[in-house]
């Protein structure tokens, strides 16, 4: 599988997971929204190093390493997303209020 096919799966299912997000959006207050999506990703990370270790020592052993690469996982992606907003401010958020 190519990188292009990769990386277009990849922003397909994290826009499947956005879209849900925007639905809920109609239902509930978008504070409310975007806390249930990061405990969903915690959660969901927290399972996938628990179910990747062999026991309960590795997995506590894990932690801190889990932890600390989960934290500098979404700073990067959160700075890079933040600059893509303020590059593109007019485009994504101005166009959108007018609508």
């Amino acid at each position: 599988m190519s990188n292009k096919t990769e990386d277009k799966e990849f922003f397909d299912r994290a826009d499947e997971i956005i879209n849900l997000a925007n639905t809920q959006c109609d239902k509930f207050a978008i504070g409310k929204v975007s806390s249930s999506l990061l405990f969903a990703a915690a959660r969901f990370n927290a399972f996938i190093v628990a179910s990747s270790a062999k026991d309960l020592e590795e997995l506590k052993k894990e932690k801190t390493e889990a932890i600390k690469y989960f934290k500098e996982q979404y700073e990067k992606v959160f700075i890079e997303n933040m600059d893509e907003y303020i590059k593109n401010y007019d485009k994504n958020i101005e166009e959108q209020r007018k609508s």
